[in-house]
């Protein structure tokens, strides 16, 4: 995947820096517009000439579909999990994986919020689980015990000996929050029993 990207980086790159110069040397006036138009002339002029820039073209346009098909078909199959049964080939969406780590979070009074991120590759499964904390927690026991629960669930949901890293990120510390007073509950006003005196004036 990094090979393929580099290499997609570097065609790209190396396209728009040859547009812009040409831009630049236009905008400039760096070629006379008369050398412009002699060079367009000998091209169209000259059928080897057009037929090499024919072929250059066509290539230029195939590697950019194949490089793109390619890249897409590896983040494709980067977004699934695949295994074989004796029946057939099972795949398992990375998103059915982070939902169900979220909802194992739920569980954990510690964590107030979880977002996990699931990537696979031919090294095993990472896990970044970017997490809110409250503040009354212990940081390292509570990151251990995720680490933990993860890796034992996810193991044991997909019932592969691959190897799984938990990453945790704590992105941020918060205050429980105090709960709402019920207005039932409040303590009422007990009603005046005394007797009420008025004066004339």
């Amino acid at each position: 995947m990094r090979f393929i990207g580099g290499l997609t980086l570097f065609f790209y790159t190396l396209v728009f820096l040859l547009l812009g110069g040409f831009f630049i040397i236009i905008a400039a006036n760096i070629i006379p517009f008369n050398s412009i138009i002699d060079t367009f002339n000998t091209i169209y002029s000259n059928t080897d000439v057009r037929l090499i820039l024919g072929i250059t073209g066509g290539l230029l346009i195939f590697i950019s579909l194949a490089v793109v098909q390619i890249t897409v078909g590896i983040i494709q199959k980067e977004k699934t999990i695949a295994f074989e049964n004796p029946d057939g080939q099972v795949t398992i969406s990375l998103t059915a994986i982070e939902d169900f780590i979220k909802k194992s979070m739920k569980q954990l009074p510690e964590v107030k919020e979880a977002r996990p991120s699931v990537r696979a590759s031919k090294k095993g499964i990472t896990i970044i689980n970017k997490v809110v904390l409250f503040s009354d927690t212990n940081i390292p026991e509570t990151t251990e015990k995720i680490q933990g629960m993860l890796k034992s669930r996810v193991q044991d949901m997909l019932g592969v000996e691959e190897p799984v890293e938990i990453q945790v990120n704590v992105t941020k510390i918060a205050h429980k929050e105090e709960k709402m007073k019920d207005p039932k509950k409040e303590d009422k006003v007990p009603p005046f029993r005394g007797t009420i005196e008025y004066s004339s004036f």
